[in-house]
C-alpha cells in the first residue's frame, strides 16, 4: 500500500493575475514581520524574537514566491512568464529594501550583544551561532555603516542592477532565433539529427532552420564539413543576444559604483579589483587575488598542453583542407575546435560519437540513473500524478529506501528534460522549496525541479542521449539530492545554500560515475540491440576523456578570466548576470574537491551504499549550516589538496598553489 506523504506537492495552476496577487501578499506579510522587529526595544532584542522571527518570516516568504518566479523558466504561458518575470522583480526590489533597513540591523545587532552579555550565546547550537554571524555579515556587506545619504543612493544603485541582471535573463530564456542552412551546408551533420530541423522552401530550394538549442546547433559544430557553415553556426550561436550588450555594459558600470561605495577599490595596486574582492568575500577562496592566483597557476601548467594539443588539431585542419582543395591560412579558429576533437577521437581512437550514442536512449538512461542514485544514496523515487506546469513534466515523491510511514519521507522531485518554445535552454536544478524546522516542531519538505534540454525523437529514431548528455544528467541529479538530502534547522543553511566555489563540487565529483566502466556498462543499451556497451567500446570512451583537455581547461579558464577581468577592470555569457559574477572561476576551482572526494572515498567502490551514505551524512546533510572545509574535512578525514585534481590532467602531480 502506497504511504501517503505529510505534505501536499505544490500546485501549479496559477493564473498571472494570482500570481501577481498572491506574490504581493507575501511581500506585505515579511514587510510585516520586518516592521515588528525593527520596532523592538533594544531590551527585548533576543535570539527568538529577533533571529527565530526573521528566519522563519524568511522561510515562509521563499517558499510562498519561488515557486511564483519558477514559471518565467519553464512556463508555455507567455503572459504567465511575464507575471512571473515581473513577480521576481518585485521581490528582488523589495529584497533589496529589506537588506537595506537600518532599524532591523540594530535589532540584530541588539539581539547579538543581548545573547553575549547573558551568557545565552554558550547556549545557542552551532547552527543557531551560524545564524546570528551571518545575519550580522548580511547588515555590514549591504552598507548599513554608510552615512544615510550614501546608503540611500546604493539602495538606488542596487535597484537598478537587480532589474538589468532581470531583463537579461529574460531576454536569455526569451531568445528562439534559428540560423538557416541548405542540406549541403549541412554536410557531415548526421541525417537523424537534420531530420529534426525544421525544413521549408526558400527561393525555390530545400532549407533547414536550425535553433541555437543546444540539441540541434552542437551537431553543427562537431559535424559540419564546411568551415563556413561552421562558422556562421558559431558567430550567430555566440550574437544571439546581441540585445544584452548594453544591459551587461549597465550591469557592469553599476557594480563598480557599488563595491566602490561599499570600499571594495583596491588589491595589491596591479589591479582595481572592486566588485571581485566584495563577491569573493565570503566564498571559500576569500580575495579576487586569490582568484586570480588560481587560475595564472593553473593556466602556466595548462598552457603548454594545449599548444601541443592546438598544433596536433591545427595538423588535421591542413591535412583535411589540402585534400579536399580548401584554402589554408595556417590559423586554428574557435569554430575549428569541437570538429577537429571529435575526428581526432575517432580517429586516434577509433571511437565514433553518434555510435555511443545509440547506446544512451532517453527512456532507458533517465530510469537507470535514478536507480543508480537510489541505490547509492538509500532512497526511492515514487512517481506520482499531479499537478504540473506543462504535460511532458514528471513528479516523483522521494521516500527513504526503507521507509514504513510519513517518517520517511524526504521531499518532491520535478524532472521537466525535453526542449520547447520560451523554457530556459540549458540545464539547471532550482531548489523550489527548501527544507527546514517548522515552529510546531514538525519539518517542512524541500521540492526541486530539475530542467533540461535533452534531443527530442526524429522520424528516424527514438530520443538518443550523447555521452556528455548523460554526463550532464548525472551532475543535475547531483543538485538534485543536495537540494532534497540536506536537513538543517533554518531554510537559509539548506542544500545548495553554501558557497558558491563549492556548490559544483558534489555534482562535478559524481560525472565521474559516467566514466566507470561498470556504470557505463549497467546504463547503456543499445536502442536496436538492447545490449550494454562492449568492453571495447567503454575502454576507448574511458581513454577519450582527457583527449585535447589542455585546449577545454584554457577555454574554461578563458570565460574565468574575462569574467573577473570585466569586474576588476573599467572595461552573451549567462552566468554573469545570474549569480556567478566574479565568480566563474567557482567552476574550476570547486573541481579540486570534487576529483579529491571522488578519489579519497569512491574511486574504491563507486556503487557501495556505506560510501554513499558518508557522502550523504557529511557533504548532503549539512549544507551551508557549517564551513563547507569542515564538510570536506568530515568527509575525507583530512583537509582537502589539489594531488587528485593535477593527477587526473597531467597523469603526474606538478608542484602547485593550488
Amino acid at each position: 500500500m502506497p504511504l501517503t506523504p505529510p505534505q501536499l506537492p505544490p500546485s501549479w495552476n496559477h493564473s498571472p493575475e494570482e500570481v501577481t496577487r498572491l506574490n504581493a501578499e507575501y511581500v506585505a506579510a515579511n514587510r510585516a514581520v520586518e516592521d515588528a522587529v525593527g520596532a523592538l526595544p533594544p531590551k527585548d532584542c533576543k535570539f527568538a524574537s529577533v533571529f527565530v522571527a526573521l528566519a522563519e518570516a524568511d522561510a515562509r516568504f521563499e517558499a510562498g514566491t519561488e515557486p511564483l518566479a519558477f514559471y518565467q523558466n519553464v512556463s508555455p504561458s507567455k503572459e504567465l512568464r511575464d507575471a512571473a518575470n515581473e513577480a521576481e522583480s518585485v521581490v528582488r526590489q523589495f529584497g533589496i529594501e529589506s537588506s537595506m533597513r537600518l532599524d532591523v540591523f540594530n535589532a540584530k545587532v541588539a539581539a547579538q550583544n543581548n545573547l553575549k552579555e547573558s551568557g545565552e550565546w554558550d547556549k545557542l547550537s552551532a547552527e543557531e551561532k551560524r545564524l546570528v554571524d551571518k545575519s550580522i555579515l548580511d547588515g555590514t556587506r549591504a552598507g548599513l555603516a554608510l552615512p544615510e545619504t550614501e546608503r540611500t543612493k546604493l539602495t538606488t544603485l542596487k535597484k537598478e542592477l537587480s532589474q538589468a541582471c532581470l531583463d537579461f535573463s529574460r531576454n536569455f530564456n526569451e531568445e528562439n532565433g534559428v540560423i538557416t542552412f541548405t542540406e549541403e551546408e549541412l554536410k557531415g551533420v548526421p541525417k537523424d539529427v537534420i531530420s529534426g530541423y525544421t525544413k521549408r522552401t526558400e527561393d525555390g530550394k530545400e532549407v533547414y532552420d536550425v535553433t541555437y538549442k543546444t540539441p540541434d546547433i552542437f551537431p553543427v559544430f562537431k559535424f559540419a564539413e564546411d568551415p563556413e557553415t561552421r562558422r556562421r553556426a558559431l558567430e550567430g550561436h555566440e550574437s544571439r543576444l546581441e540585445i544584452n550588450v548594453p544591459i551587461l555594459n549597465k550591469a557592469l558600470d553599476l557594480r563598480r559604483q557599488i563595491a566602490k561605495l561599499l570600499g571594495y577599490e583596491t588589491w595589491q595596486a596591479r589591479v582595481l579589483c572592486g566588485w571581485a574582492d566584495y563577491n569573493t568575500e565570503d566564498q571559500m577562496v576569500k580575495t579576487g587575488k586569490n582568484v586570480d592566483d588560481f587560475l595564472s597557476d593553473l593556466e602556466n601548467k595548462l598552457r603548454p598542453v594545449g599548444l601541443k594539443d592546438r598544433d596536433i588539431l591545427l595538423a588535421m585542419k591542413k591535412k583535411e583542407h589540402e585534400a579536399k582543395g580548401l584554402p589554408f591560412d595556417g590559423e586554428f579558429y574557435f569554430w575549428d575546435y569541437r570538429y577537429y576533437d571529435r575526428k581526432y577521437v575517432e580517429e586516434t581512437l577509433d571511437l565514433d560519437d553518434m555510435l555511443v550514442k545509440e547506446y544512451f536512449p532517453v527512456d532507458v538512461i533517465v530510469p537507470t540513473i535514478l536507480s543508480i542514485y537510489q541505490n547509492l544514496l538509500g532512497v526511492r523515487f515514487e512517481e506520482i500524478q499531479g499537478s504540473t506546469w506543462h504535460p511532458e513534466v514528471q513528479q516523483f515523491a522521494v521516500w527513504e529506501k526503507d521507509a514504513k510511514d510519513e517518517t520517511g519521507f524526504i521531499g518532491y522531485c520535478y524532472l521537466d528534460l525535453f526542449p520547447r518554445a520560451s523554457k530556459y535552454s540549458h540545464a539547471a536544478v532550482w531548489g523550489l522549496l527548501s527544507g527546514y524546522d517548522l515552529p510546531d516542531g514538525k519539518r517542512a519538505y524541500p521540492v526541486t525541479a530539475m530542467v533540461a534540454n535533452l534531443a527530442k525523437p526524429t522520424p528516424d529514431k527514438p530520443a538518443l542521449m550523447r555521452h556528455d548528455d548523460a554526463a550532464t544528467f548525472f551532475h543535475e541529479m547531483g543538485h538534485v539530492f543536495h537540494g532534497l538530502l540536506s536537513k538543517t534547522k533554518f531554510s537559509r543553511f539548506h542544500g545548495m545554500n553554501v558557497a558558491r566555489d563549492f556548490v559544483e563540487a558534489p555534482s562535478q565529483m559524481l560525472e565521474n560515475w559516467c566514466w566507470e566502466p561498470k556504470v557505463l556498462e549497467q546504463m547503456s543499451s543499445h536502442y536496436e540491440t538492447k545490449k550494454p556497451l562492449s568492453p571495447e567500446l567503454i575502454d576507448k570512451l574511458i581513454k577519450s576523456r582527457y583527449v585535447n583537455v589542455g585546449l577545454f581547461y584554457l577555454r574554461q579558464l578563458f570565460f574565468a578570466r574575462f569574467d573577473l577581468k570585466v569586474h576588476t577592470d573599467k572595461g552573451t555569457f549567462g552566468h554573469i548576470t545570474g549569480g556567478y559574477d566574479a565568480g566563474y572561476y567557482g567552476y574550476t576551482y570547486s573541481l579540486v574537491f570534487a576529483a579529491d572526494m571522488y578519489a579519497t572515498v569512491f574511486k574504491a567502490d563507486p556503487l557501495d551504499p556505506a560510501r554513499g551514505k558518508q557522502y550523504r551524512d557529511h557533504i548532503l546533510l549539512p549544507g551551508g549550516s557549517r564551513e563547507e572545509l569542515d564538510s570536506l574535512k568530515a568527509f575525507l578525514g583530512r583537509p582537502p589538496n589539489s594531488d587528485a585534481f593535477l593527477k587526473e590532467l597531467f597523469g603526474t602531480v606538478p608542484a602547485a598553489h593550488i
